[in-house]
């Protein structure tokens, strides 16, 4: 592996100096050379002072970093060949485009063709070719993080590491932003790091997401795993959005099982089967793993609520004393259901899942 963080711990001392607080748990993340891995979860998880123990801004209380083969757990910031974009773009306002973006290049010293060729390249790739002499006020948001990504990138790094870097951006804009990051990484092949707590953002970005909570990494995996097979509830619960309903394994078999859940039974395939039958489980549903009004439904239930979002229909719909959220995309279907109205439901069950009773 390329970049490894193995039993990384990170304690600070408490506030008012009582006592202490640990902020990586041990943590162990290996990345592959080439590989976007997305550092995800809520705010005071951990996930950015990670990121700061691999840029060198922070050092491991204990554990182990290394880059390359090589450790770097002592290693100051600007030895380790890495690249940061920050939340707040950190830009100079006092230097045009192309003078922030070679801010780097001329630290080093580097003869000034060199330079220029390198900026050239630099702003090409984020498209901001025409634009170098530029002040920092002339531009949009959009084209300020475009600066500070040129300005990492420029360095040629051997990991570009990025802090939240599309959050102060409008909607739309980080949906373009998030596309222009990934192609360019994808152009370059560079091993990158990428921290937010947007599930959006993490699940179109990665190759592997890495789910933090409470300092500690609750699951890794590329994102389909991520969502599809969650391997505790906080993961199901903050990727995306989930019903929790209890059930009973009725059987074990090889690779699926039969479970009795809302008043119906259903076959649900598992590809770890480690559960035994008679035992109380929990049953992951995601809102839009159902068909309603289905032929070949499992259960009848109540609307509750209706909401038309255009491009979907979400209801709260009563089962079996259970209300679940539940997501009608099938853009045949004209109709919303009142609240009110009787309705039947189908649970596509070789999408849902199952997790150990918590």
């Amino acid at each position: 592996m390329y970049l490894v963080l193995e039993d990384a711990v990170k304690i600070f001392p408490a506030r008012g100096g009582s006592g202490e607080v640990m902020a990586v748990d041990h943590v162990s993340i290996e990345i592959e050379k080439g590989e976007l891995v997305t550092l995800l979860g809520p705010s005071g998880c951990g996930k950015t002072t990670t990121l700061r123990l691999i840029a060198g801004f922070e050092f491991p209380t204990s554990g182990t970093i290394r880059l390359d083969g090589k450790v770097i757990n002592e290693e100051p910031p600007h030895k380790r060949n890495m690249s940061m974009v920050f939340q707040s773009y950190a830009i100079f306002p006092h230097l045009s485009v192309f003078e922030n973006t070679a801010y780097g290049l001329k630290v080093q010293r580097l003869p000034g063709a060199e330079t220029r060729e390198r900026v050239a390249r630099a702003l090409e790739l984020v498209e901001l070719t025409g634009l170098e002499n530029r002040a920092p006020n002339q531009l949009s948001g959009g084209q300020q993080q475009r600066v500070a990504l040129a300005r990492a990138l420029v360095m040629e790094p051997k990991v570009l590491l990025m802090d939240e870097p599309l959050s102060n951006l409008d909607a739309k804009l980080r949906e373009q932003m998030r596309t222009e990051i990934r192609r360019i990484q994808k152009r370059l092949g560079i091993t990158s790091v990428y921290v937010t707590h947007d599930q959006v953002e993490a699940m179109t970005l990665s190759d592997r997401i890495v789910i933090m909570n409470e300092g500690r990494v609750e699951q890794v995996g590329p994102p389909t795993e991520i969502y599809r097979q969650p391997q505790t509830r906080f993961v199901a619960d903050f990727i995306g959005r989930a019903n929790f309903v209890a059930a009973t394994v009725q059987e074990r078999h090889a690779g699926h099982l039969v479970l009795s859940a809302l008043g119906t039974v259903m076959t649900i395939p598992i590809p770890d089967n480690y559960f035994v039958e008679d035992v109380a489980v929990t049953l992951v549903i995601r809102p839009e793993m159902v068909d309603i009004d289905s032929p070949e439904a499992h259960v009848e239930g109540i609307v509750r609520r209706a909401t038309y979002l255009g491009n979907v229909i979400e209801y709260d719909v009563e089962v079996a004393g259970e209300l679940l959220s539940l997501v009608e995309d099938d853009p045949r279907h004209h109709t919303i259901h009142p609240e009110g109205k009787p309705v039947r439901v189908r649970f596509l069950e070789d999408c849902l899942y199952v997790l150990p009773k918590t």
